[in-house]
């Protein structure tokens, strides 16, 4: 099948007893060696670092995103598989795919179990993940867990500890894991490839404030007030918070702040149905609706625009293009979208 390159970064499929608790602290080698080989697949680790994903920096994801690039640039490569924390992988693998344009497949896996668990289910997801890095093409960057293989875009953690762990809460998986073959489901359409952003010396945050009874517009302002360039709003329902929230993401705007518009309700899209503090009065005020992308998600999107331009008006179009907008109305692919 061809020549596979795991890339890992440390997360439960690495974690071990620290006497307290499990921590990562096994290298990709020690990873792979728990792991049975897809009939025809070579293996070649490439050790980025190795940390508990909650502790992962956007310093991180973004030297994972390069470590991406850079490694499909040997052309004898047949695909990528990252082994990742499950707390965070959804806004590291979301961030490879807005900036993937290669048809050959980068896979995000992890476990549920630690690494020397006798029941574990890293070795599994770790064979799914190679099998699907080396048999598919043309679908984005892909989550393969718990025999399921699920698109980056959307695919959150729904399950705290149990194996089947990710999901699109708003749509269907990709495809299944069975018999030694991937049955593919569906072919998503995503956006066309953003460029690939530098990393630079400082860089911008992006802070998320959840909306919920009693709320006011504090956290939101504090988050402007510490140099946030962006922020994401976790409203209620599809989309809906107070005048007084609208008041400040209107003023947060008009400072040049990229605001985000999404919900805490598991699935569903964030609409513009109610005013008096809803959608309709925060999207007048400057917020940008997220679709169904849900908050880690949304700040990964945010963050994009944010490195990809310096003007306000230019961040929001990059932003609305990360969303794929023209993909949520049901547009046709056009010149801003690739259907895999």
């Amino acid at each position: 099948m061809g020549r596979i390159v795991v890339i890992s970064t440390g997360g439960t499929i690495a974690s071990r007893w620290q006497g307290s608790g499990f921590a990562a602290d096994a290298g990709g080698q020690e990873v792979m060696a728990t792991a049975p080989l897809p009939e025809g697949v070579a293996v070649e680790v490439v050790d980025l670092f190795s940390v508990n994903s909650p502790r992962l920096t956007t310093g991180h994801q973004l030297t994972l995103l390069h470590t991406v690039h850079e490694v499909l640039t040997d052309p004898g490569v047949q695909g990528i598989v990252v082994t990742h924390g499950t707390d965070t992988l959804e806004e590291s693998a979301f961030l490879v795919d807005l900036h993937h344009d290669d048809p050959r497949p980068v896979v995000f896996t992890g476990a549920q179990l630690p690494l020397d668990a006798a029941d574990g289910d890293g070795p599994g997801n770790l064979h799914d993940a190679l099998l699907t890095a080396a048999t598919t093409r043309g679908l984005g960057v892909l989550v393969a867990f718990d025999g399921k293989v699920h698109s980056a875009r959307g695919t959150v953690k729904t399950q705290t500890l149990a194996s089947d762990a990710f999901g699109d809460p708003s749509g269907p998986r990709i495809g299944n894991v069975g018999f030694g073959r991937i049955s593919v489901l569906r072919r998503p359409q995503r956006p066309a490839a953003l460029a690939l952003p530098g990393i630079p010396d400082t860089l911008p945050r992006v802070d998320m404030v959840m909306h919920h009874a009693d709320a006011d517009p504090l956290l939101l302002n504090a988050a402007v007030h510490a140099g946030a360039q962006g922020v994401v709003l976790v409203a209620t329902g599809a989309g809906n918070a107070t005048p007084e929230i609208v008041d400040a993401v209107s003023a947060a705007t008009s400072r040049g702040v990229l605001v985000a518009l999404t919900t805490r309700v598991q699935a569903g899209p964030v609409t513009e149905i109610y005013t008096h503090g809803g959608a309709v009065d925060l999207v007048a005020a400057g917020a940008v609706p997220t679709g169904t992308l849900r908050a880690g998600q949304a700040r990964i999107a945010v963050l994009t625009a944010l490195l990809a331009a310096t003007d306000p008006r230019e961040r929001e179009r990059v932003l609305r293009h990360a969303l794929g907008e023209a993909v949520s109305r049901g547009a046709n692919p056009s010149a801003e979208l690739v259907q895999a």
